[in-house]
């Protein structure tokens, strides 16, 4: 059963949202752009896996796809995440063309593009992070003790991988192309038989991930080293990108193309709740747009389809989704 389906992963629309609030001179701007295009990247190489999640049972795995877990200071990712009574599955997918390679013996993952040899952070140590974290959460919530394992999936069909060093007998079994991963779960499931957890158990960690799932905000900003203050705020045109508006005849007037806008502070209000908070007041409403008018923000915000508690002045306003 889909739990959590698959939207455009939190990641990248916070680094879209990061690029469309910094300057194009920006020290970081490029590292940031290259960042946005591998996750893009890694999406598609995610989605292309869809036809196989498909094919499994429906009453058997519950399926969760890019889950954000807050880790401290640093954020745990996961592509997808398969919950069964009888082990967990952590799934991280690499769509990456070329020669693979993955080096066991000093910890290292080679692409081979052509004449271009590029080196990454070893895909085994970040599954194996994720699957510590997995076990360290089901014994803070009292869960019983089910196997976590992971497979690390090559979505690309016209990779190529190999595996050497000392240890690849280890890691042979938990690497993968996309179409052989079916097969490698009924290993799984040959191998894990016993229920542990019971449908009160997965409804509750179900429950658990979803309300832990959360927008990496700080920890992408804190990656490039960008402070919240350098962000640029305003409402962007959705023209030429001019950026900021103003508000003129109750609509969004931008002074570089001269196109009005009825609802362009919507962008700025995710972007906000992507960059800032997932909660804003009408002051800080105001301070981001630019403008003045207390009742004008109040209209604005009470149009914008969100939740809200308070009342008056304490009026406090959240996305009802998450990704907005």
């Amino acid at each position: 059963m889909l739990v959590k389906e698959r939207t455009i992963p939190l990641k990248i629309l916070i680094l879209s949202a990061i690029l469309r609030r910094i300057p194009l001179s920006h020290a970081r701007y490029q590292q940031i752009s290259d960042e946005l295009g591998r996750r893009q990247a890694g999406y598609e190489g995610e989605q292309s896996l869809d036809f196989y999640y498909r094919e499994l049972p429906k009453l058997k795995y519950l399926i969760f796809h890019d889950l954000n877990l807050p880790d401290g200071d640093y954020n745990c990712q996961i592509d997808t995440l398969l919950l069964t009574p009888e082990f967990i599955l952590i799934i991280d997918v690499k769509n990456m063309a070329g020669k693979l390679i993955f080096d066991t013996e000093n910890e290292q993952f080679i692409q081979i593009k052509g004449e271009e040899e590029k080196g990454y952070s070893y895909p085994i140590t970040q599954a194996e992070r994720h699957q510590e974290y997995i076990k360290k959460l089901l014994a803070a919530n009292h869960f019983p003790p089910v196997p976590v394992v992971y497979l690390v999936v090559i979505s690309n069909s016209y990779a190529s991988y190999v595996i050497t060093g000392k240890n690849a007998y280890k890691v042979k079994p938990k690497v993968c192309k996309g179409d052989v991963m079916l097969k490698r779960i009924q290993d799984l499931e040959g191998i894990y038989t016993t229920p542990i957890l019971t449908a009160k158990d997965l409804r509750k960690l179900s429950r658990l991930l979803l309300k832990m799932n959360t927008p990496p905000t700080g920890y992408l900003l804190q990656k490039f080293g960008i402070q919240r203050l350098e962000l640029l705020t305003g409402v962007q045109c959705p023209y030429c990108k001019y950026l900021p508006m103003i508000r003129k005849k109750q609509k969004w007037f931008c002074a570089k193309c001269q196109h009005y806008s009825i609802d362009a502070h919507i962008g700025a209000l995710k972007d906000y709740f992507l960059l800032i908070d997932m909660k804003i007041t009408n002051r800080e409403f105001r301070e981001f747009m630019h403008i003045k008018s207390i009742d004008t923000a109040k209209r604005l915000l009470q149009a914008s389809n969100l939740k809200f508690s308070g009342a008056n002045k304490n009026r406090t306003y959240f996305p009802k989704t998450i990704p907005w």
